[in-house]
């Protein structure tokens, strides 16, 4: 079982689903979404996935899409496509142990901002900077 929710806690879902899609997306609408250089996702079969407490907004993103949301802080949760009716994507970072689900690839890595490939070379802190 896979359980995770939003920054506030309005919003939990769980999923005992088979996990597969476990990737990275560079693409221009996730960042945007999201407000990061990038967004990691893993795909479950949609019926597999249940929405324990609150109720996410939905916004249409593209003709083909919508994207889930915690309509009280606003946290990426879910990406659903109207041509894969059977899947359903959620934010790896929404869970609650999000090491469980590693990325396997990266998508829309053409579009990839220059300076990603670049953040294991920066200086690292364990915590906030002094």
């Amino acid at each position: 079982m896979l359980q995770g929710g939003c920054l506030c806690g309005a919003v939990r879902y769980e999923t005992d689903g088979a996990v597969f899609h476990e990737s990275i997306c560079h693409c221009s609408m996730c960042r945007r979404a999201s407000g990061a250089p990038l967004v990691a996702w893993f795909s479950v079969p949609r019926p597999t996935l249940r929405i324990v407490a609150g109720s996410p907004a939905w916004y249409r993103s593209s003709a083909k899409a919508e994207r889930g949301f915690c309509p009280s802080c606003g946290s990426a949760l879910f990406f659903r496509s109207s041509l894969l009716t059977g899947e359903i994507d959620i934010t790896t970072a929404s869970l609650d142990d999000p090491a469980r689900i590693p990325p396997r690839d990266q998508i829309y890595a053409a579009v990839r901002i220059p300076w990603v490939a670049t953040i294991e070379s920066l200086p690292s802190f364990a915590e906030a900077r002094k």
